[in-house]
């Protein structure tokens, strides 16, 4: 039965490493440990957007993270979810030092992606990814949750292409948080999560809309934590660890 399921599996799922190609593998071993969070710590993307709360990635955005995260939400490579869940959960996990990290439990609140996006893709990738760090974060002894509270309020323009000042103008004010949503995250410590940083002008305005709202009472309330971020945006935690070794319902 192991054999026959592999086979069937090998239908419908990537023949190849989603991350290097590698033969007959979803995510190869070199892959897997890419994602495996020991490189996590904190990234300032330059120049900082005014509100840009606290951000943990596990790894850097480039080879075997980059094709793997393109390949989960672009061509829809869904089994990739669990790993990418567990990078997202060790981002968070890096990020609980801060005050009240050990109070309550943590709510994991995903940027929305558009309707547009969510039919063209098939799917919501940082919900799921979102889903299972939670899970992962459960597994490991820390009370977890996701509550999709953001929505968007208007259209926005597509974000490729959009250099950092253009991405905030698109991005300024279009965020609010659904009804219900401050009591769905009362007395949690809440955490911005996504599958990417590069200016930082979607984790502010996600920031900026908890903060309106009143899930978040202050700037030290609310933290972030994604998939990847470019190699440049890293401090020196991680430079010291590497040489030791988008809705509402």
């Amino acid at each position: 039965m192991r054999g026959w399921w592999r086979e069937l599996a090998g239908l419908v799922l990537p023949v190849d490493c989603a991350g290097c190609g590698a033969a007959r593998v979803l995510l190869c071993a070199d892959c897997g440990d890419a994602l495996g969070g020991a490189g996590a710590g904190p990234v300032r993307p330059s120049p900082r957007p005014e509100g840009l709360p606290v951000v943990h990635a596990a790894a850097a955005y480039e080879g075997g993270v980059r094709q793997a995260l393109l390949a989960h939400k672009e061509r829809g490579a869904l089994p990739l979810a669990g790993a990418l869940g567990g990078a997202l959960a060790a981002a968070v996990l890096a990020g609980r030092g801060g005050p009240g990290a050990e109070v309550g439990e943590l709510v994991l609140v995903p940027v929305p992606s558009t309707r547009r996006q969510v039919r063209a893709r098939g799917h919501d990738p940082t919900r799921r990814i979102a889903l299972a760090a939670a899970g992962r974060l459960r597994r490991a002894g820390v009370a977890a949750r996701v509550a999709p509270v953001l929505r968007l309020r208007r259209a926005v323009a597509d974000q490729a292409g959009l250099g950092a000042r253009q991405r905030r103008e698109n991005l300024d004010g279009a965020l609010a948080v659904c009804r219900g949503g401050a009591r769905l995250t009362a007395g949690a410590r809440l955490v911005l999560v996504d599958d990417l940083i590069t200016t930082g002008a979607t984790l502010a305005e996600a920031a900026r809309a908890l903060r309106a709202a009143g899930p978040a009472r202050g700037a030290a309330a609310v933290v972030a934590a994604v998939v990847a971020a470019p190699a440049g945006a890293f401090g020196p935690v991680r430079s010291g660890t590497r040489t030791d070794q988008k809705s509402c319902e």
